[in-house]
């Protein structure tokens, strides 16, 4: 089965905020690194997606973070929309690599990981969200780690008829995915 991990919004002024960063921000960048080794030893695909509204789209802002080890063999997409496969190559690029299961994780919860979750299964992709392995800031009525919880617990189990999300920790060996034991 060919895998490929996506890894949304991680650029240094996402995660590092202008006033405030992500919940959990440390925790954040460690699980991102443990997961993109797992994918490389696991020959999985590594794609990050950039959000062209980030720093206006420039700038060491707009960068992926700093302390996040992006392997030489990753590809890298930008995005104008909340959706990763909108408007970008995304959907065809994994297509054409035969692509059948994703690993997801990056920012925000609430907005591109939730909407790559859905997007993904509607489009014949198993999904694993890595459940330590997203986060957000407080909004307006909830705090970030509520809004985290909230999303690990609707989306593990989602489904379009034929595929499906699970959430799992990073520290589970997420590369060999466990969605038939539950078709």
């Amino acid at each position: 089965m060919k895998q490929a991990l996506l890894v949304i919004d991680v650029q240094q002024e996402l995660i590092e905020g202008n006033e405030k960063s992500v919940l959990n921000k440390e925790q954040l960048l460690q699980n991102i690194n443990l997961v993109i080794k797992k994918a490389l030893e696991s020959d999985s695909l590594i794609v990050f997606i950039r959000d062209k509204d980030v720093a206006d789209g420039e700038g060491n802002g707009f960068q992926i973070h700093e302390d996040i080890n992006v392997p030489p063999t990753a590809t890298i997409f930008d995005k104008a929309a909340t959706n990763s496969f909108y408007g970008t190559p995304l959907l065809d690029y994994l297509k054409g690599e035969n692509i059948e299961h994703i690993v997801i994780m990056g920012c925000k919860t609430e907005y591109c990981i939730d909407s790559a979750v859905r997007v993904a299964t509607i489009n014949d992709f198993d999904v694993t969200l890595v459940g330590d392995g997203h986060s957000t800031t407080d909004s307006r009525t909830l705090p970030a780690e509520q809004i985290i919880n909230h999303h690990n617990a609707i989306l593990h189990g989602h489904d379009n008829v034929d595929h499906f999300s699970l959430v799992r920790k990073s520290s589970e060996d997420l590369f060999n995915p466990i969605h038939n034991k539950y078709r």
